[in-house]
């Protein structure tokens, strides 16, 4: 996306910031039939696509690195029925690492939700999301597509929101930031106690320093360091952590941690 430039007023001719359109499928969007065509490296994971998506075989597409990151569908599920359950100030939520769709379509089907505001900076991988959305039968209007970068889209949304498309500007207290990063970084597989500031590319300071004005769910290894989250939670408030497991193990934890700060 770049840098945002200032916008003066209404009467710019274009935002920074628009709602994306439909993209269509590409070369790197892929809908695997056979284990045969399927890279090695994501094998194990094509082996297990009904768990992550149950209606694959309608036509759901993914990029190879999305396998890596994609919620298997009755967690993103279970976790868009959990999420600040029964705070109703909350009508707005913004998935800012939208992958291949699979939390977003959880929260469009949760029909809980005035607002859903989906990013993905990766155009091919933004281009499988809508599909997906398609295939599982959401309303086009549910959601509000966004290419580009999440940590510069909250930024201006803090500081900057004429830079954004009328679409994209929401009330920031009655917005939820749901985040599911990429869990780089050395130990993140074999490490008892996973340390979330070792995380790549964006470790644990980095999301809450971007979430921190509003209440946010940060979707983390399972072995995670639950001290590191605690450390978070605004005075005289508590964090909420829940390990979400399928099938009798663990998948991962979510952190809801409330907004530190009154915004703006």
């Amino acid at each position: 996306m770049g840098s945002l430039p200032s916008v003066a007023g209404e009467e710019a001719a274009a935002y920074a910031w628009e709602p994306s359109e439909q993209l269509p499928l590409t070369e790197e969007c892929h809908h695997y039939q056979d284990k045969g065509s399927v890279p090695w490296d994501i094998q194990k994971y094509y082996a297990q696509r009904y768990s992550i998506f149950s209606l694959y075989d309608d036509g759901v597409h993914m990029t190879d690195d999305a396998w890596f990151g994609v919620t298997p569908e009755p967690v993103a599920n279970q976790v868009a029925a959990d999420i600040f359950k029964g705070d109703e100030t909350k009508d707005t939520i913004v998935d800012v690492f939208a992958g291949a769709g699979g939390n977003t379509i959880a929260f469009a089907l949760a029909s809980r939700w005035k607002r859903i505001i989906s990013i993905e900076r990766d155009a091919a991988t933004l281009a499988c999301a809508q599909n997906n959305a398609s295939i599982y039968g959401v309303d086009p209007g549910v959601i509000t597509w966004v290419h580009g970068d999440s940590f510069e889209y909250l930024d201006a949304l803090l500081s900057r929101p004429e830079t954004l498309h009328p679409d994209l500007r929401i009330e920031t207290r009655s917005t939820i930031v749901f985040a599911s990063p990429p869990w780089g970084g050395p130990g993140y597989r074999t490490d008892e106690i996973f340390d979330l500031n070792g995380m790549q590319p964006y470790n644990l300071g980095k999301l809450h320093n971007a979430y921190r004005k509003m209440d946010h769910a940060l979707f983390l290894p399972r072995t995670s360091d639950v001290r590191q989250i605690a450390r978070l939670a605004p005075e005289g408030s508590k964090i909420e952590v829940v390990q979400y497991c399928m099938e009798g193990a663990s998948k991962a934890l979510v952190a809801y941690i409330p907004g530190k700060e009154t915004a703006v």
